[in-house]
């Protein structure tokens, strides 16, 4: 399966594509120097292929490269960066404890 993401600031979205097809979406809207990243949807069909985590992890590579903070509002993004806490220290300290990150990162 050939995946690619493509991030459209119009709509606020990386949207995400397998074989051409639209597959899912992680809605964002930019806040400042801080991203707020809201909901992560794939669609059923690829339930399991990680297409999810490949979402996460673009919107957060590009936080980084942006120097952007992170605010990880959408459940799936939040767990997912306390499974890989190398990306932790995206969330600005003054903001930890509202995602429950209180000491982490």
């Amino acid at each position: 399966m050939r995946v690619r993401i493509e991030r459209d600031d119009e709509l606020g979205r990386y949207e995400l594509f397998a074989d051409d097809r639209r597959a899912g979406h992680l809605s964002f809207r930019l806040q400042g120097d801080l991203i707020a990243l809201d909901h992560t949807e794939v669609h059923d069909r690829y339930e399991g292929e990680g297409l999810a985590s490949d979402l996460a992890r673009r919107a957060l590579d590009e936080a980084r490269e942006r120097g952007m903070g992170v605010l990880p509002f959408c459940p799936f993004v939040l767990g997912w960066m306390k499974r890989h806490p190398e990306y932790l220290d995206l969330v600005p300290e003054n903001q930890r404890s509202r995602f429950g990150l209180d000491g982490r990162g």
